[in-house]
């Protein structure tokens, strides 16, 4: 009798299985590792009947105001992300919404930013686009994010003399990295030929490297999705508010715990957070968040009771809208079929 041995089952297709496991196992050791250390330098030393008064007195109300403006500053990501997107096809606005975010819940409970593949995997499939073409404008989106948020860093902590020298370099290395890391998005999509080029030399079966060849060249469809002046005009716009949204988010919210920050204060800590996300870290930021935030506060004139009740009421803060609007989007993007006409 004979045996037929399915794709799936192939010695390699097991092995690569196996390594990317391992892959997960130690990232997810690493990741723990890392939130353990930091989370007990930062409780190091904490007088916790300090820190559950400052918790339990807090002006709650303010929650109020605050749980509107983030929303609304999520559904502008999603805009944000959108122009991106327009390059290829028109999609509703309230698709792109929905997938952000299932990814931003994503990234809150699993592990390596796995939102990432997720909202690009089911906006990709919903709009017909594909995946690797939804997950290149994704990079670029959060990467060119994360640049602009590292410069008006840069240029908030320059008007700072009470700042950590850490932060201070940490932001400008990010910020050199950063530029780097634009000019090499901006010139990959001129060198398709060549990147393809390279492929056909490999010794590869012919459905392989014509599957590694669409998407490559999908992905490189969704990096050169800038290169039109006026949508990168907009993005730049558009970034600017967000970011400035979030900062003045981050001003109420530290009132919550009767504390003040002045919007340039505010942008330090964001710039903070946002290169604190390159870490390996647990989901939600456990640990990582707050040793960043004892990092930026203290100097700034929070007690270590004060900046660790604030970051602990952000972040519960954070999981009830993500968790809210996550929960909807997952069950709208299950009801869509074809989004593109």
């Amino acid at each position: 009798m004979n045996t037929t041995i399915l794709p799936s089952d192939q010695p390699e297709d097991v092995n690569q299985r196996a390594r990317s496991k391992r892959r997960r196992f130690l990232w997810l050791i690493l990741s723990l590792l890392i939130a353990s250390v930091l989370l007990y330098l930062s409780l190091s030393g904490l007088d916790w009947g300090a820190f559950w008064r400052t918790v339990s007195q807090g002006n709650y109300e303010i929650i109020w105001i605050v749980i509107p403006i983030v929303s609304f500053n999520y559904f502008q990501r999603a805009v944000h992300w959108r122009l991106l997107i327009r390059s290829e096809k028109k999609i509703p606005v309230l698709a792109v919404f929905w997938a952000n975010m299932v990814g931003y819940m994503g990234n809150a409970y699993l592990p390596a930013r796995a939102g990432e593949l997720l909202r690009s995997a089911f906006l990709g499939e919903k709009s017909g686009l594909g995946t690797s073409f939804i997950l290149a404008t994704a990079l670029v989106e959060r990467f060119l994010d994360v640049i602009a948020l590292v410069l008006v860093g840069a240029v908030a902590l320059s008007f700072q003399g009470n700042a950590s020298m850490m932060l201070v370099e940490a932001i400008s290395l990010m910020a050199v990295l950063g530029f780097v890391g634009l000019l090499v998005i901006l010139i990959l999509p001129s060198q398709e030929s060549r990147m393809l080029h390279l492929l056909d030399r490999f010794p590869l079966p012919k459905a392989a490297s014509e599957f590694l060849s669409r998407q490559i060249r999908r992905f490189l469809l969704g990096a050169q999705s800038l290169r039109n002046s006026r949508r990168l005009a907009g993005f730049v716009m558009m970034t600017g508010l967000i970011w400035l949204i979030d900062a003045f988010g981050v001003t109420l919210g530290v009132r919550i715990i009767s504390q003040t920050l002045r919007l340039d204060q505010a942008f330090i800590l964001l710039a903070a957070l946002g290169l604190s996300s390159a870490i390996p870290s647990t989901p939600g930021y456990v640990g990582v968040y707050q040793f960043v935030a004892l990092l930026v506060l203290v100097p700034f004139g929070f007690s270590q009771p004060q900046a660790l009740a604030y970051i602990l009421i952000s972040q519960i803060l954070g999981y009830i809208v993500i968790s809210f609007w996550g929960l909807i989007g997952l069950f709208q993007i299950n009801r869509m079929k074809n989004i593109l006409p």
